[in-house]
């Protein structure tokens, strides 16, 4: 079945910049289905990449170009410890390498295999565990870790050493890594070695690091949240389908806080 679209702008956007703001595809894969002739607007075929939609105007994808975007998949996994989230050194095991049909929790029409190009989208290190989004859809990755990305992410942390109030109040502003302020933090106390922490940014190993600066050591890191995504239930080491509305959700989160500026 086509897929069709109506443009509810005000002023004429381009295709390609439209369908990737809509969360269909990128700008690049636009461009690769205008080339190939499978996108009409009002029953016309589309055939310059620099085309733009008119308020009002109603684009159909052609089944093919449908079911070649339906094809792509995104993956939920529990990383445990001890797994990389990307590419493997030695005899390191890479995350993709669980995403098996016998680790799969719930069920799925696709179990993926090499054909599948999956690729974390943000990095959860070797050492911690929790919550990994591993995809192949270049509109979500844009959503998740490109370079205006700023979606919340939520972690239990378990530490050794006194978090004195002092320290909290520099874990949430104060801090610098590598020459660069660090962005604001949500950390709060959920118990006496236990905090929690919401992160808009993501650098290397950033809450050990930040824990390393107040003198105190993370001896446990669970990432729960990504966004409007949480691990919820699932067991670690098994893996889910990334539903339909939790990837509009993520890709809509992401258009609304651009900054990474979530209120409340």
């Amino acid at each position: 079945m086509d897929k069709t679209l109506t443009f509810r702008g005000e002023a004429p956007m381009r295709v390609n910049k439209w369908l990737a703001q809509e969360g269909v595809c990128s700008r690049r894969e636009a461009e690769g289905l205008i080339e190939a002739g499978q996108i009409e607007i009002d029953g016309a075929a589309v055939s310059e990449p620099g085309h733009k939609i008119a308020p009002g105007q109603t684009l159909t994808l052609s089944p093919r170009a449908g079911a070649a975007l339906s094809r792509k998949i995104s993956i939920v996994l529990n990383k445990p410890i001890g797994i990389v989230s990307g590419t493997p050194e030695g005899d390191q095991v890479p995350a993709v390498r669980l995403l098996t049909r016998r680790a799969l929790h719930g069920r799925s029409a696709i179990v993926p295999g090499r054909r599948h190009k999956l690729a974390p989208l943000g990095r959860l290190d070797q050492d911690s565990r929790g919550l990994l989004i591993l995809s192949e859809d270049g509109v979500l990755a844009k959503a998740l870790v490109g370079p205006s990305s700023e979606l919340a992410k939520s972690y239990i942390v378990r530490v050794r050493g006194e978090v004195s109030e002092a320290a909290l109040g520099r874990l949430r502003h104060g801090l610098s890594l590598d020459g660069r302020r660090l962005k604001r933090a949500r950390v709060e106390r959920l118990g006496a070695q236990t905090l929690s922490f919401v992160l808009r940014e993501g650098r290397n190993r950033q809450i050990r690091r930040m824990c390393d600066l107040v003198g105190v050591r993370v001896i446990d890191l669970k990432r729960e949240q990504i966004g409007p995504v949480e691990l919820g239930a699932l067991p670690e080491g098994k893996w889910r389908p990334l539903s339909s509305p939790e990837r509009s959700a993520l890709i809509s989160a992401a258009a609304k806080n651009p900054s990474g500026t979530r209120r409340g």
